[in-house]
């Protein structure tokens, strides 16, 4: 039993995104022998170079998964094409419209109802209902990806959210009715964002310029977070998701009695500095290791080819790789992580990424 999960080069410019192909099975045996999955499409743009990478890669007209982890533009735009140009089995997406029971009790405004909320989050996720729409147009079986959905193998399973996390964030969701103190707060990080100043930073080996306390939106912490555990290996992929989610998903990784060990795991939102800490860290991969010390763990953050320094930041790399993983930036260009798969003619192994004991960054 083998794998390929490859990481398509998004963002020609400055903004990232993610689409991810993979599949696994007997990858030296017949196209009924594996299971292909989609993750996630990238722009709009992105989504015809995944298709024609699944039928040049994969050699299928035939995915049988299409995982779409949040709305956000930069993941599920491209998944229209895949849905349009290839056959696919099933959808997991979210549809928050449909968990608007006693929403309105959220929200101080009493002109708001759960219906009137159920339509507003259809048009601020337009793209997720469109998908869904599409995909019942073709036939293609919906799921919601809540925490222990898994395919008919059992090899892919989902970590997060679980339901009831995933309705307690739908509140927080761009669009929805603000709450007495968001507008000055937003603002706030807004400028904060805006006008950073970019500054000179020094790190040490093994010390984390990460703070635990870091937050996302609700949109990030909504992201599926997606385990596939093949002959003992561990394939985490993470999507946008914050520190919160993901120790939600290393709570069910802590659950697991399969005994796979980590192999992979995604950097998520790109190696954006407030999406992980050094306890989640260490939940998931371990404690920081001695200099030159190395886990047999690969990690790859999925960034524009001019994404940085937001994407990805050097301290978000740096606590990778000083935990001993071999850490990957996709900087507009093609990733491809195997094991036990057919050799592809021109591609070639990546060095990692190097620890940054000096770089710039913003200094907020």
């Amino acid at each position: 039993m083998g794998y390929e999960i490859d990481f398509l080069g998004v963002g020609d410019e400055s903004k990232s995104g993610d689409a991810i192909a993979l599949r696994f099975g007997n990858l030296h045996g017949s196209r009924q022998e594996q299971t292909v999955v989609v993750v996630d499409g990238g722009f709009k743009s992105t989504g015809t170079a995944l298709v024609e990478h699944i039928r040049s890669n994969f050699n299928t007209e035939v995915v049988d998964i299409v995982i779409s982890t949040h709305p956000d533009q930069d993941h599920i735009n491209g998944l229209e094409a895949v849905l349009t140009e290839l056959e696919v089995g099933e959808l997991w997406i979210h549809q928050p419209w449909n968990h608007n029971q006693n929403l309105a009790n959220k929200f101080a405004d009493g002109r708001v109802t759960d219906n009137s909320l159920g339509e507003r989050l259809k048009e601020n996720v337009e793209k997720a209902w469109a998908l869904i729409k599409l995909a019942e147009k073709n036939g293609v079986l919906v799921k919601e990806p809540f925490t222990g959905l898994q395919d008919a193998s059992g090899s892919l399973k989902i970590l997060g959210p679980s339901q009831s996390y995933y309705e307690e964030l739908i509140p927080d969701f761009e669009g929805m009715p603000a709450k007495a103190s968001e507008p000055i707060e937003k603002v706030e990080a807004f400028f904060a964002e805006a006008f950073a100043a970019v500054k000179r930073f020094f790190a040490t080996w093994g010390e984390d310029q990460l703070d635990d306390s870091s937050v996302t939106s609700a949109k990030n912490n909504s992201s599926v977070i997606t385990q596939l555990v093949v002959d003992g290996r561990r394939i985490v992929l993470t999507g946008d998701a914050g520190i919160q989610a993901l120790e939600h998903a290393a709570d069910q990784i802590d659950q697991c009695i399969s005994g796979a060990s980590l192999r992979f795991i995604q950097v998520p939102h790109h190696g954006s500095r407030r999406n992980v800490g050094p306890s989640v860290l260490n939940r998931l991969i371990g404690n920081p290791v001695s200099h030159g010390e190395t886990r047999s763990i690969t990690a790859i953050a999925s960034t524009a080819k001019c994404g940085e320094p937001k994407h990805p930041r050097k301290a978000v790399l740096n606590a990778f790789t000083h935990r001993g993983v071999r850490v990957l930036a996709t900087r507009g260009k093609g990733i491809c992580h195997t094991h036990d798969a057919p050799n592809r003619e021109g591609w070639s192994a990546l060095d990692p990424e190097p620890y940054h004991f000096e770089y710039e960054d913003e200094e907020a």
